[in-house]
């Protein structure tokens, strides 16, 4: 009986030891999940505190990202815009013109040769036959009318007389010399080139175009040379050798630019209108395929983009971009577009 009272016992303190071991682990166990709880609380709030930090440098680098194209926006709008001062606009040769009303001519070209005006060139022969005794003038020499060309003893009365210039002008041929014959053939040619003739080659397809009194814009070999002239003379019948007809221009020549012989080129008018905005030819350049002109604004040159229209050799159209009034760079523009490719040339660097 006893040993079942004492197995009896045994076995509620036993019980009572399981019990107590399972409370201390469930403690156990609370107290680990406890202590993770703080933990992952408190990483939480590092992470919080991480994330809260992180906006402002957020913030920091979207308003730099900001600032830049405004600063690259700054420096572009800079690099459109070119300043020379007075000196250099001299050195360069850059005139400014002003932007306003034109004609603008529609014209064809023709190619032709600079001669002597024929109504202006004159031989001279001798009035007697006989002997050459003197030739004081040679070709290239200028004379005017009355100035002695040659002194001939006549055959007959074997007495000397002058022979002089007809008219004044340069003398293009001789053709004799001290101690020669002189009979009826010309000893020589002198030709007045105060004006002179532009003889055009004209194919039949221009020539329904091409009327007399027209002006005419001829151009020399190196197109600098340039004068106005008019159509005197079309030829009603045409040069078997080449197919073509001859138009005829009369050209002051006082100055001598245009000597006989020259290849010349011709801008025929054919019709011309007015346009209310114009500019010289030379003013337009092209940045990245886009015409421009150099404005001058406040001492310096804006490369603005402009919309052209109808063109001739001397005169462009501006339908958009420019107002009356305008200043522009008329002549040496490629200067100022060079001057502009170095800046941005820097500032890519």
């Amino acid at each position: 009986m006893k040993r079942h009272i004492q197995f009896f016992v045994l076995l509620l303190l036993g019980a009572s030891l399981l019990s107590c071991g399972f409370n201390e682990d469930a403690d156990s166990a609370e107290s680990q999940r406890e202590a993770k709880g703080g933990n992952h609380d408190e990483s939480k709030s590092e992470s919080g505190q991480t994330a809260s930090h992180a906006e402002p440098d957020s913030d920091n680098h979207a308003s730099e990202s900001h600032e830049e194209p405004g600063e690259h926006g700054d420096e572009h709008d800079e690099g459109a815009r070119v300043t020379l001062n007075a000196k250099q606009l001299a050195a360069a040769g850059i005139e400014i013109g002003v932007v306003g009303p034109a004609r603008i001519r529609e014209s064809i070209q023709l190619y032709g040769v600079i001669s002597p005006n024929a109504e202006r060139v004159r031989a001279v022969s001798a009035r007697f036959p006989g002997v050459v005794l003197e030739t004081p003038r040679k070709i290239g020499d200028a004379v005017r009318e009355g100035d002695a060309l040659a002194l001939i003893e006549s055959n007959e009365s074997l007495r000397s007389y002058t022979l002089k210039a007809p008219i004044s002008g340069v003398i293009t041929e001789r053709n004799t010399n001290p101690g020669e014959q002189a009979d009826d053939q010309p000893l020589f040619t002198i030709a007045d080139l105060n004006t002179v003739w532009v003889e055009l080659s004209l194919f039949p397809r221009d020539v329904p175009r091409v009327k007399l009194g027209q002006e005419v814009i001829v151009k020399g070999p190196d197109n600098r040379q340039l004068t106005d002239g008019r159509v005197i003379y079309v030829a009603p019948f045409g040069r078997t050798a080449n197919q073509t007809l001859s138009a005829r221009v009369l050209l002051d020549n006082k100055d001598g630019t245009w000597a006989p012989g020259l290849n010349v080129t011709a801008e025929v008018t054919i019709s011309e209108s007015t346009v209310p905005l114009a500019v010289q030819s030379t003013a337009i350049q092209y940045l990245e395929s886009q015409p421009v002109l150099f404005i001058l604004h406040d001492g310096e040159f804006e490369a603005r983009p402009v919309s052209p229209g109808r063109s001739d050799s001397e005169t462009v159209e501006v339908t958009g971009g420019v107002d009356a009034g305008d200043e522009y760079a008329a002549t040496n523009s490629f200067i100022l577009k060079a001057e502009l490719g170095k800046g941005s040339a820097e500032h890519d660097h």
